[in-house]
């Protein structure tokens, strides 16, 4: 049985920049095998699109939340349609 690949676009808000967390982000998505991307915003928060299994996108969160300095108050998620052969997780700036 396939398992069902999804794509989320998640906003994270509390002490999530200037803490390492897009680097943890990439490190534990490619651990997991996720893809995306990951950039601050303006206002201090951080987008981030992300892509696989539920279980791959709860692992990443996981391991960003076990960040040292980083401490994740709220996240609002939304489901997006999946990305057909995207590969890699990366950075992006504005």
């Amino acid at each position: 049985m396939a398992r069902k690949i999804v794509r989320k676009y998640i906003r994270f808000y509390g002490q999530v920049q200037a803490v390492g967390f897009r680097y943890r982000a990439v490190t534990a998505a490619r651990m997991y095998g996720a893809t995306g991307w990951v950039r601050n915003e303006y206002d201090e928060s951080v987008s981030m699109e992300i892509q696989g299994t539920e279980g791959q996108i709860d692992d990443v969160i996981a391991a960003i939340e076990r960040g040292s300095y980083i401490k994740i108050d709220y996240m609002d998620v939304k489901t997006r349609e999946p990305v057909p052969d995207e590969s890699g997780f990366s950075v992006r700036y504005r």
